[in-house]
């Protein structure tokens, strides 16, 4: 019974937390434990969760761990408390019927295990009830009292009187009521202070801004206070968390045990101010920096997981035939020439930049390659070099051959990886890195699940994080973008079928080397012939897999199988089959949807297989658009203040966007720059590889920073 209510309390707190229903949330648990996925729940499953998007679903799945853990810890405390019997009805009940984590840690403290303090010393000597004299009886004598305390472990008045001055700061420490006053005065004005360490300054010149900083903690921005924590963790800066003003907070305690005028209010004063300045100020300082740095990582986090799915989301160019070039002065540009499915077909290395120079000949043997492949797109890494061999290949006049500037951040990492190693076992680290370049354009998707999502070049503060939180959510980002857009079951890649709802690595290298020995797959029902690939993953799986040209041509849709006979009934009271009802719009339209909803099918999944319906196998990115940088720029001492020039969205973060100019130094609009009113989230006004003008605000030369602006730029 004990075990229901827990469940039901839980559902209640995620329902009240979240602004969910009850139901919503206990179907979605019931969902998440029977081991259906993310993707799948919010995808095929709306009429159980109401229609619940996937971060909804992602926010239920961790309240419910924490809560879960919760009830772990406080069985732990409970059984703790017990065996040191002192475990009262009161007590148990007070535990069973706390679920906040910082509540439960103070009602525990009194009991927790202590390591050898001044005053478990003070209590070895007997000094227990004189400290329970002070706080009961303030107008006796406390000197008085204090003379039969002295012995051997107690030399005179004055070191009893410490004893008990101790046991009593313990006890204050340990108090919910004052806890909470301290905690209360920390929430309404703690100051975050930031200094620099005197023997590092010129060391730690990044960290100026912070050198002399401070300010409301509740006013400290997520980035401000993952850039300080960094300069702490380097050794360059010194942080501390402090109430404004520690005599308010010290009254208000005093007024819970001191009666004023009495003989132990001098000693239960000093007792109070030890009790905070040695035991409450530095544990609640602690807490507080906790909950704050736990905060500015979830912000973090959540602006590197929507930079991700944005980078994720990028338009495709699809499947053309495509020229990757990694592009480099002294060694050379690698060239590679990509078939429509992202095959090597040739490698070699051209020169047409210093030292060698050999620009004619590179130019010869580009205009050669894209004649002899028939490449239709050429890629070119927007590092070292990239500007100039953009020049290059546009000065050719290629027909019919679109030239694009490619972001090869994480190129190297990927190179370097046993995946390229498995891939390409016989090339080096050179031609795998042009081989992705190339890739990223045809899909980015595919080739960008290879690599680490924190070393391609998005994110605010992404190794100052927690990592297993980063982790989580950048892999749930990952999983959601994946089956949002949809895999082709016959050329995927293991990488990119690990993500699909239901599968992982070992299935996803299943589903290769069957692919390998059979063949193509002709329908989805062959996956149930993929080693260890049984009902269950099959159902997680199917909808996001899609088959080209499959005979049924549902396959190629985002509509589950469970479904198709669903879609079979409606072909036929539509006088069709399935082919024709998907390429008719006006039979689709046609379809009273009422007519079909069931106890397990209801209009949100019949509007859904309508719509998919409407597109099959059509892929939800949009297309690719060509850009080109202004010519005239190559370094920041080309920039001058008010030039507008095009640009390209790199990275957002809570603070502005970086921009790509065709410079090394990327620019920086601020978000109070962005438009002519309040912006609270730069997403409002640009999106990742957004293609814009922008004016240059300013240029701090020394520290290589430029500032641009959208306003006044049409």
């Amino acid at each position: 019974m004990l075990f229901f209510r827990t469940v039901d309390k839980i559902i209640a707190i995620i329902a009240r937390t979240q602004n969910l229903r009850e139901l919503q949330v206990a179907n979605t648990i019931k969902l998440l434990d029977g081991g259906a996925t993310i993707p799948f729940v919010s995808r095929y499953r709306k009429e159980m969760t109401g229609g619940l998007d996937e971060v909804q679903i992602a926010n239920i799945q961790l309240q419910n761990e924490k809560l879960q853990e919760l009830c772990h810890r406080r069985e732990y405390i409970l059984t703790t408390i017990e065996e040191q019997g002192k475990l009262t009805p009161e007590l148990k009940q007070q535990l069973e019927q706390c679920w906040d984590a910082t509540t439960l840690e103070d009602i525990y403290l009194p009991y927790k295990p202590k390591r050898k303090t001044r005053a478990e010393a003070a209590r070895k000597l007997g000094l227990e009830p004189l400290a329970d004299s002070l706080m009961l009886h303030p107008f006796n004598q406390p000197e008085k009292a204090a003379a039969s305390y002295v012995c051997e472990g107690v030399p005179d008045i004055e070191a009893a009187l410490q004893g008990a001055r101790d046991i009593i700061a313990e006890r204050v420490n340990e108090s919910n009521d004052v806890r909470n006053i301290v905690r209360r005065t920390f929430q309404l004005d703690a100051i975050i202070t930031s200094k620099v360490v005197k023997s590092k300054q010129e060391e730690a010149k990044k960290y100026s801004d912070y050198f002399d900083w401070s300010e409301p903690l509740k006013r400290c921005s997520s980035h401000r206070l993952l850039a300080m924590r960094r300069g702490e963790a380097e050794g360059f800066l010194r942080i501390t968390i402090t109430p404004s003003d520690d005599s308010a907070c010290l009254s208000r305690i005093e007024r819970l045990y001191v009666k004023n005028g009495s003989p132990a209010a001098p000693h239960l004063i000093q007792a109070i101010e030890d009790a905070y300045k040695r035991l409450l100020r530095p544990s609640i300082e602690t807490e507080f920096a906790f909950s704050a740095k736990a905060k500015a990582d979830d912000e973090a986090i959540r602006v590197f997981a929507e930079n991700l799915k944005q980078l994720l989301l990028s338009p495709p160019l699809g499947q053309k035939r495509i020229m990757g070039i990694d592009p480099g002065y002294r060694t050379g540009c690698k060239v590679v020439c990509l078939d429509a499915e992202g095959n090597l077909l040739h490698n070699e290395t051209i020169y047409p930049h210093p030292p060698k120079g050999e620009y004619a000949r590179s130019c010869f043997k580009v205009k050669n390659l894209v004649e002899q492949y028939k490449v239709e797109a050429i890629a070119i890494g927007n590092g070292t070099a990239g500007r100039e061999t953009e020049e290059m290949v546009k000065s050719l006049s290629l027909k019919n051959v679109a030239v694009f500037l490619v972001s090869e951040d994480g190129a190297s990492v990927y190179s370097a990886s046993k995946i390229a190693r498995e891939e390409f076992p016989d090339y080096d680290v050179t031609v795998r890195g042009a081989v992705s370049i190339g890739r990223r354009l045809a899909d980015p998707l595919a080739e960008l699940v290879k690599i680490d999502p924190k070393s391609i070049g998005i994110g605010q503060y992404q190794h100052d994080v927690d990592q297993t939180g980063l982790k989580r959510s950048l892999d749930q980002t990952v999983e959601n973008c994946v089956n949002t857009v949809g895999v082709n079951l016959n050329t995927a890649s293991k990488q990119l079928l690990t993500y699909v709802s239901g599968l992982g690595p070992a299935l996803a290298q299943n589903i290769v080397d069957y692919r390998a020995e059979n063949g193509a797959f002709k329908s989805r029902r062959d996956l149930l012939k993929v080693p260890r690939l049984g009902a269950k993953a099959y159902e997680q799986c199917a909808g996001f897999l899609r088959i080209v040209d499959a005979e049924n041509p549902l396959d190629n849709t985002a509509v589950h199988p469970e479904r198709y006979d669903l879609v079979r009934r409606m072909a036929k009271d539509a006088g069709c089959d399935v082919k024709k009802l998907i390429a008719s719009q006006e039979v689709r339209a046609s379809i009273q949807l009422e007519k079909y909803c069931s106890e397990e099918v209801g209009l949100p999944t019949l509007n859904d297989i309508i719509s998919e319906l409407g597109k099959p196998g059509r892929d939800p990115r949009g297309t690719i658009q060509e850009f080109s940088f202004d010519a005239r720029i190559k370094d920041i001492n080309d920039l001058e203040e008010g030039m507008i020039l095009p640009g390209v969205v790199t990275n957002i973060t809570n603070f502005g966007c970086f921009v790509d100019m065709g410079i090394k130094v990327k620019g920086l609009i601020h978000v109070s720059q962005m438009a002519d009113k309040f912006i609270k989230d730069p997403n409002e006004v640009v999106h990742l590889r957004q293609q814009l003008r922008v004016k240059v605000l300013s240029i701090d030369w020394e520290r290589e920073r430029v500032a641009l602006t959208l306003k006044g730029v049409e």
